[in-house]
């Protein structure tokens, strides 16, 4: 039993060191490197899509705070309050969309020459360098922010009811625990869904 150990992990091992050994030919590196480079806007979008999430989350906890100040000094203050948000967003987003960009040869591109041989790789770039799926992209991009429009509009009255109750529930939990109020405002969910920023 123990040979059949030792020979199983022995196995093992030889096939770790011969992935990891396994030299990737000039030729499939530049593939791998030609592949990212079609990806680029997709990995800034990435980027840009998560500052974007991050400064709703913010702008809907500002928001609800907000809600509670003087009636009189509420509209001044969602303006200020929208253009902090879109200053961070100014002022990160560029730094998110590099980081994206710079992670990617690591990440995807080892994943790429791991994943894809050659041949496939000339498809695949074949298929990202198409008209057809330029257009593709195009088509689909725009689909999907109507989808996600209709989607907020059809499930709002859902998601806001049951956002109410959450918020109520954690509240509640808040106050039997003995968090100050300010405390318990910065922590509550927000109550409305908000669309992704571009």
């Amino acid at each position: 039993m123990k040979r059949w150990i030792a020979a199983a992990v022995l196995a093992a091992t030889a096939g770790v060191c011969a992935a990891q050994g396994g030299a990737v030919s000039p030729a499939k590196k530049e593939l791998v490197q030609k592949v990212l480079a079609l990806q680029k806007q997709s990995l800034e979008a990435m980027g840009n899509a998560l500052v974007g999430q991050v400064g709703n989350r913010v702008l809907q906890a500002a928001a609800q705070a907000a809600s509670r100040a003087a009636p009189d000094k509420r509209e001044a203050l969602g303006v200020d309050i929208k253009a902090d948000v879109r200053k961070f967003y100014d002022e990160t987003a560029p730094v998110v969309r590099e980081q994206a960009v710079k992670l990617g040869p690591t990440l995807i591109g080892s994943a790429l020459e791991e994943k894809f041989s050659e041949d496939e790789l000339k498809i695949l770039i074949t298929w990202l360098e198409s008209p057809v799926n330029r257009k593709f992209q195009e088509f689909a991009g725009e689909m999907q922010r109507q989808l996600q429009q209709k989607l907020v509009a059809e499930t709002r009255p859902t998601l806001e009811t049951k956002l109410k109750a959450l918020d109520q529930t954690i509240a509640r939990r808040l106050t039997e625990a003995g968090v100050p109020t300010a405390a318990r405002s910065a922590s509550a969910p927000a109550s409305k869904p908000a669309a992704a920023k571009k």
